[in-house]
């Protein structure tokens, strides 16, 4: 038997073998999905189980049901690319593969700031999430959260717990002069409006020196608080960066025109650990993910695969709560109710297919 093996089941992970169970594939493959959850999860949406305003159930889906693939849950401690198998910490029995698609996605980087690995929380997994969520419901009446990040995620973090917890004293730490720097301004001065007008407090050219269990310490000055939440930036997964694969200089692996390692062409990667002209995002790397499975269901098949086509990235969506957004549509920028619906049919559209 020839083994695929999937390690992730992001928004990558689950594209690849979704595009691969829709194809017939010889009787000698063995499709395995590797994944620490026996779910998959919607990382972009992560932020609503940080601010408690979705359920967990809500941002997670069952994996395919399909007797042509075997799971295996658990978490790899090690990907050794000379015996073409996956050690694992909490199970005896390595998985060997064939052919390995890796899909583990990003973790936090912290930049070397003393304290933020101990103290902050974070919404970059799962459990993450779940544990900034219960950090932040059981702050007490009038309690402080600072949000040390203003791209995406930190936008998304700070407006959505506004809206589950208006009585919270919310702060956001901006490195740059103004918030969501690689948006159009028109999108710049609609985010700032809104926090403005929600009680945010938005500090820019901020420099976060050191974080402490109870505050944060920036440009100098240091604010007593109750939860950090960290959104200020990430870096490929530790074990993507621990392979001697050629790399980027975000340490993210270079990659050939069919998303192979160019050293080894029988190991694929998908989504934040793939070296890209574009920025990281779900759509990115589910277009990734569709363009590998074609690959390989022609190598499969003993076949030449054709290069994929350029990935077409539709634009970028952002919420600010439930009923207000922003975002890149048709490369114009929209704000207010519109692409906050546009976002949820996207998320809807996920969910169903």
């Amino acid at each position: 038997m020839r083994n695929v093996v999937i390690l992730g089941g992001g928004y990558g992970g689950i594209q690849v073998l979704n595009g691969l169970l829709a194809r017939t594939l010889p009787d000698d493959v063995q499709l395995i999905v590797v994944d620490k959850n026996p779910y998959h999860s919607l990382k972009t949406e992560f932020f609503t189980i940080a601010a408690g305003t979705a359920a967990e159930r809500d941002v997670r889906m069952d994996f395919p049901n399909s007797d042509r693939v075997q799971y295996v849950f658990a978490t790899v401690e090690k990907i050794d690319t000379e015996t073409r198998e996956l050690m694992f910490s909490d199970r005896t029995e390595n998985v060997s593969y064939d052919y390995l698609i890796i899909g583990l996605g990003c973790e936090d980087n912290y930049h070397g700031v003393e304290g933020a690995p101990e103290y902050v929380e974070s919404v970059q997994s799962f459990s993450k999430a779940r544990h900034t969520g219960m950090s932040v419901g059981n702050l007490k009446a009038y309690g402080k959260v600072t949000v040390v990040g203003a791209g995406l995620s930190g936008i998304e973090v700070a407006s959505e717990i506004r809206e589950s917890r208006s009585d919270l004293n919310i702060r956001l730490l901006d490195r740059g002069a103004s918030v969501l720097r690689a948006f159009d301004p028109r999108i710049q001065a609609h985010v700032a409006d809104w926090f403005l007008k929600n009680d945010v407090d938005v500090l820019h050219h901020a420099n976060v020196e050191y974080v402490e269990k109870d505050g944060v310490c920036n440009n100098g000055v240091c604010y007593v608080n109750d939860v950090t939440i960290w959104t200020a930036g990430v870096q490929p997964h530790h074990l993507v960066r621990a392979l001697s694969y050629d790399k980027d200089k975000q340490e993210k692996i270079k990659l050939n025109e069919f998303y192979q390692v160019p050293a080894d062409p029988s190991v694929y990667v998908v989504g934040d650990c793939a070296s890209s002209e574009f920025s990281p995002s779900g759509q990115l790397a589910g277009a990734q993910g569709e363009a590998i499975s074609d690959v390989l269901h022609a190598v499969l098949h003993g076949k030449a695969p054709r290069v994929p086509k350029p990935p077409k990235l539709k634009g970028t969506l952002g919420s600010l709560g439930s009923s207000d957004g922003f975002g890149n549509m048709f490369q114009q920028p929209f704000t207010g109710w519109l692409p906050r619906v546009a976002k949820s049919g996207v998320l809807w559209l996920h969910k169903r297919h």
